[in-house]
Formats: C-alpha cells, structure tokens, sequence
C-alpha cells in the first residue's frame, strides 16, 4: 500500500502538472471505484484545480466551487501521468482524468478493487473522510504519547491505525519499530517514558527521511514504481538478511495477508517471536531465540553437506 513518503512524492509530482489546469472530463471504467453519487462525478468537469493535498493516504484534488475528487489507492492502486488522454487499459484500468495539461490514469494491480474515488462538496464533506490519525512529522510529544496510548493494541497496531496516526502502513511500521528498537508485538501500556519519546523521534525521522527520498528518486519525473519494499529499508522485506544495525538475520510474522518484519538482536532482545501462520505446524521446533535459530540454521547446514549426510557414507 502507498504509504505517507509515496502519497507525498505522488503530490510533489502532480502539485505543477494540474494546480491551475482544468479538468476537463472523468473516465471511470470500473463501476466499483466511485463511492458517491451526489454531487455527480460529471459535476467536477469543466472546473479549475485549486489545490491538492494528502489526508492521511489519501489524495484530494480540489476543485473550483469546493468540490473535492478524493482518492484512495488501497493496496494496490496506482497513478500514471501522460501528456496526452490515453485509453484506459482493460486490464487493471479504473479510471482517467484529463486535465488540460495531461492525463492522470488509476490502475489497480491484482483482481480485487479496493482503489476508492469520493466526490464531495465542502469542508465539511471533505473532513468526514480523514480517519483523524495525528500528522506524526508535525508532532510534538504530548500529542504522540496521547494518540500512541488511547487504545490499547501492539505497537505495530496502533502505528498503522490511520484513526491514531496518519498515514503509515505495515512496511514504514517496520522501519519506525526497528529504528526505536522496539518489538512489534510489545503492548503500549508496557512503555517507559523513554520508549515513548523514543517511538516518537524514531516516527518523526523515518517518515522524514522517506519523504526526502521518494521526492529526490522522483525529481521532476512521475513516480513510477511505487512499492512497498526498496533496497535502502532496513528491515521490511528483508527476510532472512542480516540487521543493517546487528548482523543478525532479519525474521517475519506472517498473519493472513499482513507482515511483520523486524530484527532480533535490535528489537526483542533475541527472541523469536512466534509466527502464527508457521508456529502451529512446527511446533516445537519453532525456534525461539537467535540461538536457537543459529543451531537449526547449523544442522540444517551440516544436513546438507557430503560429510554430514549419512546417505552419502558407505552408498558405495
């Protein structure tokens, strides 16, 4: 899912290509997309674009008249930019706007349409649409320790609750929880002070950082590949590599189509954390610290080779 960092590079990128341009039509070719009917989705064209903004992952194109086009790209949906209209692709397409200077095209990967367009008029409508997650990078402490401890979950659930905190998904989640070496599955009830502040320094400078980078590898092109996973994270996606921080090899929950990525040496203090998916399979040979691990990653190894391989002594 498009987090805050590539939301924000989408908006660096499209902020001079329609600010000032007009909208000329809307093509919608999946009927799922559209999540309002009045005002009409034809109402928007023919308007000028006054601004464009991000709530929380969404995009909200705002239009003369106070009439907002508010986008939710979901988990696999997509912008492309073009200097002319294009026809929408039968595979994947959603929709095209075109506007007087270009064509911005939704696409949605996979065969489940999540992607979501809402046509609203005025603030008030607009509003009714933000989850009311805290800006983390605006923040100061107070409000972080207070949006972090309203309810209680795990540190990975309440950081990608997009009613607590805005915009961050499971993979800048990762990145946040290993750079403040917390475990993801600790409870926010069981945090001192200084794991507080910590989580909130950590937050403010990952997302930060990230903005940074999605708009510099942007430049003055369109966002092309906007993925969860790039070679420069420390930790989400990296399965099996070893901690940038630690050397130690970076584990996984994985639970339905959620996942947790995280370092053992930097975050749980050289546990294992159990993965549900797997756990109950393996059982008791689930390992449960580095250790652990390291002695099966040693068998296996010794398994594996001519010496260690009974089958391979006296075959002949």
């Amino acid at each position: 899912m498009p987090e805050l960092p590539e939301i924000d590079a989408y908006l660096h990128a499209l902020r001079p290509r329609i600010v000032g341009s007009r909208l000329e039509s809307v093509r919608v070719r999946s009927v799922a997309l559209l999540r309002t009917w009045d005002p009409p989705l034809e109402a928007a064209e023919g308007l000028g674009v006054v601004a464009i903004r991000r709530i929380g992952k969404r995009i909200a194109i705002e239009l003369e008249g106070e009439l907002f086009l508010v986008i939710h790209l979901m988990v696999a949906g997509r912008l492309r930019w073009a200097e002319s209209p294009w026809a929408i692709p039968r595979k994947g397409g959603l929709a095209a706007f075109d506007f007087s200077t270009g064509s911005l095209l939704l696409v949605e990967a996979g065969t489940k349409r999540r992607a979501r367009l809402h046509v609203v008029r005025g603030q008030e409508a607009l509003a009714a649409l933000d989850p009311g997650g805290l800006e983390v990078i605006e923040s100061r402490l107070d409000p972080f320790r207070a949006a972090l401890l309203r309810e209680r979950h795990t540190l990975k659930r309440s950081l990608t609750d997009p009613r607590l905190f805005a915009g961050i998904g499971g993979a800048f989640a990762d990145e946040i929880l290993h750079r403040a070496r917390l475990s993801p599955l600790q409870t926010v009830d069981n945090l001192s002070d200084d794991e507080v502040e910590r989580l909130w320094r950590s937050a403010c400078d990952v997302l930060a950082e990230w903005v940074a980078i999605r708009i510099a590898e942007t430049g003055d092109g369109f966002p092309e590949k906007v993925t969860a996973f790039h070679p420069r994270m420390a930790v989400h996606g990296k399965h099996g590599r070893p901690c940038p921080a630690c050397g130690a090899p970076i584990q996984r929950i994985v639970y339905a189509d959620h996942e947790t990525n995280y370092c053992p040496g930097c975050q749980t203090g050289g546990r294992i954390l159990a993965d549900r998916a797997l756990s109950r399979l393996l059982r008791e040979d689930w390992p449960r610290t580095l250790e652990e691990l390291e002695d099966q990653d040693r068998s296996a190894a010794g398994a594996s080779s001519p010496a260690g391989n009974p089958s391979t002594k006296g075959s002949r």
